[in-house]
């Protein structure tokens, strides 16, 4: 048999972005006709955001609006870019996740962050200088209840006791799971410490491709102190 290089996947990263003056329902649905249309195409991926305050980032809840779209695709993979896990209970965000992993028949991708936006952690009364410990604390306890442990942990945020999904992933252990990584070293360095995937979510901004020069190195760095194994 010849060797078959593989080959450069493809996908899109969407907030997305819609103009308030649009009725959010057309808006909606385009979405998704753009998702149908991809997985026509032959793409690979499709990453939708959270956002819950600018007015143009609409979709509040990307599980929900990839569940949808699961029902209208057929092997495009459908990643949550991000969800952003200070905002929610961890067991409800893994729950949540392994039913989108069920209807999509094995297509979601998990990918996690502190939330972007400052005006969704005013608005929710979250400090934002919390934020990040939060979102560890959080994908701590995620990572856990997705490879079917029994979590018992209390912090000042979230309690569980003796917490266990009553369902296991569609995929096995679990679904991919990703951290949003910008330019400081905190999204390479959770990525290491859980062996998990990155997401750059910065590369367009001034600087953006500098810091990824770098970032893989911090990766390496908190999975080895972590006993964690990464692969590019």
């Amino acid at each position: 048999m010849a060797y078959r290089p593989p080959q450069m996947k493809f996908g899109i990263f969407a907030q997305p972005f819609h103009d308030p003056r649009e009725h959010p329902t057309l808006a909606y649905e385009r979405d998704l006709e753009v998702i149908e249309q991809l997985d026509r195409l032959g793409y690979d991926e499709a990453w939708i955001g959270e956002h819950h305050s600018a007015a143009w980032e609409t979709i509040g809840d990307p599980a929900m609006f990839l569940a949808a779209a699961s029902q209208r695709t057929q092997r495009i993979r459908l990643g949550t870019g991000v969800v952003s896990l200070p905002y929610h209970h961890p067991f409800i965000v893994a729950d949540r996740l392994v039913q989108l992993d069920h209807l999509s028949r094995g297509r979601v991708m998990f990918g996690v962050g502190p939330g972007a936006l400052l005006s969704d952690a005013y608005q929710l009364g979250i400090d934002p200088t919390t934020q990040r410990p939060r979102m560890l604390e959080s994908l701590d306890a995620i990572v856990r209840l997705l490879r079917g442990e029994a979590v018992t942990m209390e912090t000042d945020w979230f309690t569980l006791h003796d917490a266990r999904l009553q369902l296991a992933p569609h995929q096995y252990p679990h679904m991919p799971l990703y951290v949003a990584q910008s330019f400081s070293p905190a999204g390479a360095q959770a990525a290491g410490r859980f062996g998990i995937g990155m997401l750059s979510v910065a590369t367009s901004e001034l600087g953006g491709l500098d810091v990824m020069r770098t970032a893989w190195s911090w990766a390496e760095e908190a999975a080895e102190q972590h006993g964690q194994t990464i692969s590019r």
